[in-house]
């Protein structure tokens, strides 16, 4: 499914990134006067599943179900759901917002109580409504930075680096949103954030959500930081210190907006600024990935039309599906197909999401055991653990 692919754009990053973004100056303190109607509060009503046949029903329902009855339970039959209802599945990811911001209503704003009840499914959609709705009523820069500041902190949340990374990722959707998609005022504020791993994870939930409001965001408000004439934009107009995520979402923009021509979208990476252009193969790899459902064959299929990037390609591509499933094993089936010369950074893309799933040496060796045995060192060392 085409929408999916943006939607698993699941790569953690932990440059430190310089230098300050964007030709103009953010916002002064009313940033937050025109703020994107889905910043607000979820209402629950009486919508049951039995009655939806469309979008906006099923995410109203599910929210329903969150906040009457707990998130958990709404995860449950969503899961369930997906697998055999089309439309559930295809707009899973916003379904999961929308249990996320109702789970948040339920527990009157106590983000750990919220997180603590949660679950990765689709996307970890459900994480990221809840940070979105995390700066209802935030008016002025101070007050947005001292939510933000605050927010992902806390035992839960900090507990392994996915849960902490689907936090940081999840305010800067937040951001956007609360902010009418105002780009260089969101950047301005994962900046103010207390690591150089929290700021660049920050960036990256901006510029997901930046290509979610390319077209129209799903809530009706369209961001003004894309070009028809310049898909590539903003990744080659933002300072160096954002580079990073920008191109790890370009090829959801250029997919987007050139209806899903992979070979075409292959020459546009292949002609970004120089010191990127693996980047964004590898942010193609996860697109592949999110629109073949993580499909191993046809994701290797589309990672040959990248010719001799077709490793960055599958490193992203291992990494988005490792990501989905919270294990390395449909990666390690991909991995297992790619050409030779590909599959020891194949595997290492595994072992970047295992670092973030399991927070002990032993956790990380049991989850590459999943791997071909000539292939686990690749996946230790992708996962930090030292390998001799």
């Amino acid at each position: 499914m085409k929408a999916r692919g943006l939607a698993s754009a699941m790569l953690l990053g932990a440059l430190v990134l310089s230098g300050c973004g964007g030709r103009a100056a953010a916002p002064g303190p009313t940033a937050a006067a025109n703020a994107h109607p889905a910043a607000g509060n979820f209402k629950p009503d009486d919508t049951k599943l039995a009655s939806c046949h469309d979008q906006s029903c099923y995410e109203q329902a599910f929210g329903d179900l969150s906040y009457y009855r707990g998130p958990r339970v709404a995860l449950r039959i969503f899961d369930e759901k997906q697998k055999f209802v089309p439309a559930i599945e295809s707009g899973c990811h916003r379904i999961a917002h929308t249990i996320g911001s109702a789970a948040l209503a339920r527990y009157r704003g106590n983000v750990p109580r919220a997180f603590a009840e949660g679950s990765s499914s689709c996307w970890s959609g459900y994480y990221h409504g809840i940070l979105e709705r995390a700066f209802a009523g935030a008016s002025t820069k101070p007050q947005f930075v001292r939510i933000a500041q605050h927010v992902c902190e806390g035992s839960y949340v900090r507990r392994t680096t996915y849960l902490a990374y689907q936090c940081v990722h999840g305010l800067g959707h937040g951001l956007m949103l609360q902010s009418g998609y105002d780009l260089p005022f969101a950047l301005s504020i994962c900046d103010r954030l207390p690591t150089s791993w929290d700021q660049t994870s920050c960036t990256g939930g901006v510029f997901m959500e930046n290509v979610n409001g390319a077209v129209k965001s799903g809530y009706g408000t369209r961001s003004p930081w894309v070009k028809a004439s310049d898909l590539v934009y903003p990744c080659d107009w933002v300072k160096e210190r954002y580079k990073l995520y920008c191109y790890l979402m370009v090829t959801s923009r250029v997919l987007q907006a050139n209806g899903y021509d992979w070979r075409a979208t292959a020459r546009i990476c292949a002609r970004v600024e120089p010191g990127w252009r693996a980047t964004c193969f590898q942010s193609y790899g996860r697109d592949a990935s999110g629109s073949t459902r993580q499909d191993p064959a046809q994701t290797l299929a589309l990672c040959r039309m990248t010719g001799h990037f077709a490793g960055e390609c599958l490193y992203g591509a291992a990494r988005d599906m490792s990501s989905n499933y919270a294990s390395p094993k449909r990666a390690a089936d991909l991995c297992g197909r790619a050409p030779a010369s590909a599959q020891p950074r194949c595997y290492f893309g595994i072992g970047t999401i295992v670092g973030t799933l399991a927070a002990t040496t032993p956790g990380r060796r049991a989850a590459c055991r999943a791997v071909p045995r000539h292939f686990r060192r690749d996946c230790l060392k992708g996962s930090g653990v030292a390998v001799a």
